[in-house]
Parts: C-alpha cells; structure tokens; sequence
C-alpha cells in the first residue's frame, strides 16, 4: 500500500540524451500502479487511454501515461515502429518509477495498445518478476513473438470482435504464451473501440486483471 499522499502531476522522465514527458496519478492508498504504451502516432494525451487512466484511478491505482518519443522523434515515421526503441525506453521509464518514493512500493503492471503490446512483453520479459500483470488492447503482441514463449507475466488480451486481423495476430500468439492468459473478445468492437460502451468494457476488464494480480 501507498503510504504517501495523492498526487496528480506532469513529470520530466531523463532518458540518454532526451526527456520524455508523462502524466503521474497516484491515488492515496493506491494498490499498483499501470504504465500505458501506447501505440504508434500516439502520446500521453490518448483519449482512449486517458479514459482508461481515469477508470483504472476510481479503482485505487496509480497511472503513469508518457511520451514514448520526443515531438522531434515523432517526426520520424519509421521510429514510431521501432519496437526495440519503444522497449528501451519503457525500460528505463519502469525503472524510474521504481525509484519515485510515491511509486517505489507498488508493484508494476503494463496497459500497452497496438505496438506498444509488443514493448510491454519485450520488457517484461526482460524484467523478469518486475512486472506484474500486462493488458493488451488492440495490441500486436505478434512483433514480440520471438520473446512471448519466455513470458512469465500474466497477460490479458483484449480485441475488438470486428477486428478480424488482430484477432488473427492475437490468437495466434496467444497459443504461444506459457503463462496465465486470457482473452478477451469484445462483441461488435473495432479496433479503436469507438463503439458505445467498448472502451468502458476495456477499462473493466482491465481493471479486473489488475485487481487481481496488482493488489
């Protein structure tokens, strides 16, 4: 449990030679907290993820949304499927909230979206018994198919049901991971969850994932 009080901030994270921003929620008492990756093109300003954000906080967790490039970065359209970039700097984002005397407690899950998925297992992985828990939405856990076999995380995957392609890259990869698993298949879902009532399905079952391997 957080012994420290709430806070909700904007924060510099130093990584090499650049700083990422990020949005820092941390609920008092909160039970973990959920690093968002997000996706190619986006930013810690994702409307989806934000929304998820803010559901995960009722629900006691701590959330931290960043920038995985620099505006300048972005600019580059082939970094924004860097994957092996993205991990790196998930990475050492991780390990900066680990030092963060209002987070160094709380034990540590992922919410990646798209490629950001494929980041989130890489480092978890890489981590080995760091992470937590990971939730997949919309992701391509397929560009982390060489590592998905040596994953001890428990992982959620979450897919739109009109979202044939995912659900093809997901079910495929879901066969391949050794360790606790599900996957959920939201009816009538595209790959954004625009659809009344998907994103709040998402957050849901999110929230349920997290509860239960964070707290």
């Amino acid at each position: 449990m957080n012994k420290y009080e709430a806070i909700n901030q904007s924060v510099e994270i130093p990584v090499g030679q650049v700083v990422l921003e990020g949005i820092l929620n941390v609920p008092k008492d909160a039970s973990g907290i959920v690093i968002f990756v997000h996706g190619s093109g986006s930013s810690r300003f994702s409307p989806r993820n934000s929304f998820v954000a803010e559901y995960l906080q009722e629900n006691g967790f701590a959330t931290l949304l960043f920038d995985l490039l620099t505006s300048k970065e972005d600019e580059i359209y082939e970094n924004r499927f860097d994957i092996d970039l993205i991990s790196e700097r998930l990475k050492i984002v991780t390990e900066w909230v680990v030092k963060q005397k209002n987070t160094s407690d709380l034990k540590i899950g992922y919410f990646g979206a798209s490629t950001g998925s494929a980041a989130a297992i890489k480092v978890a992985v890489d981590l080995e018994k760091k992470i937590s828990a990971i939730v997949s939405r919309g992701g391509r856990p397929d560009l982390a198919a060489t590592e998905v076999s040596d994953l001890n995380t428990p992982i959620l995957l979450i897919v739109g049901g009109n979202d044939k392609i995912v659900i093809e890259l997901n079910s495929m990869i879901f066969d391949k991971i050794r360790t606790n698993k599900k996957m959920e298949i939201i009816p009538g879902a595209t790959h954004l969850f625009e659809e009344p009532g998907a994103l709040e399905e998402v957050a849901c079952l999110a929230a349920e994932w997290f509860e239960k391997y964070l707290v």
